[in-house]
């Protein structure tokens, strides 16, 4: 097993809202993308939303603040500071996301394979495993971010030619932001874009399952 440097879940996070742009409405999946609201550049205007029928909150509250009325998807809670934040019911807040309104999506994966399916919801092992709303977002957001880590605490490589774990989306998978690295992908293909000062491309593949193609502009990650 590599034992290189890898970014934190926060720097996944920090790198991941570089994806976002100036009046985006983006809803955020359980995990490292709950983090990004710590990070957004504050000369950009993020509407982070939440199925959980919240839309523009802001950062997480202290925990002096914390309110069981004001949740995100994580059941992590939020500030009530964010000037212009709305809440409404989880009815309403799905007819956004079917409805097209939700711009970019940021949500966690078990596994990715190279045509853009997304497995997230259930691993072969447990018998429980609720689908949520990350079957909605796969397909209802214009734009879909994955933030993981590149290969799970057991070592077992994530990014793959095919799925084995039950499909959430099909061909749904834009980016994939990692410790390790920036992936698009195109036409089917794992573009490799960024990588983390350190890591080598042969390193990379070495815990990628499909053949990367390399960006004829590869740089470092920047954060």
């Amino acid at each position: 097993m590599n034992n290189k440097n890898k970014l934190s879940r926060e720097a996944i996070a920090m790198r991941v809202t570089k994806e976002l742009h100036n009046g985006n409405v983006v809803n955020l999946g359980i995990g490292i993308p709950t983090l990004c609201p710590q990070f957004i550049d504050p000369d950009k205007f993020i509407m982070y939303h939440s199925e959980s029928g919240v839309l523009n909150y802001g950062e997480m509250a202290s925990e002096r603040r914390e309110d069981t009325n004001l949740i995100n998807a994580g059941g992590q809670y939020l500030s009530w500071d964010n000037p212009g934040m709305s809440v409404f019911d989880s009815a309403e807040s799905f007819a956004m996301i079917r409805g097209g309104h939700i711009d970019v999506a940021v949500l966690g994966a078990y596994q990715i394979s190279t045509q853009g399916n997304l497995a997230n919801w259930k691993l072969t092992n447990r018998k429980s495993g609720n689908i949520g709303g990350a079957m909605d977002l796969a397909i209802g957001a214009k734009k879909l971010i994955i933030a993981m880590e590149h290969i799970d605490k057991k070592g077992n490589i994530k990014l793959v030619n095919k799925c084995s774990l039950p499909i959430t989306g099909s061909k749904c998978v834009n980016t994939i932001v990692t410790d390790i690295a920036v992936i698009e992908i195109i036409n089917e293909c794992m573009v490799l874009k960024e990588i983390l000062p350190g890591w080598g491309i042969q390193d990379v593949q070495e815990i990628t399952e499909p053949k990367l193609i390399i960006d004829k502009n590869l740089k470092e990650i920047q954060l």
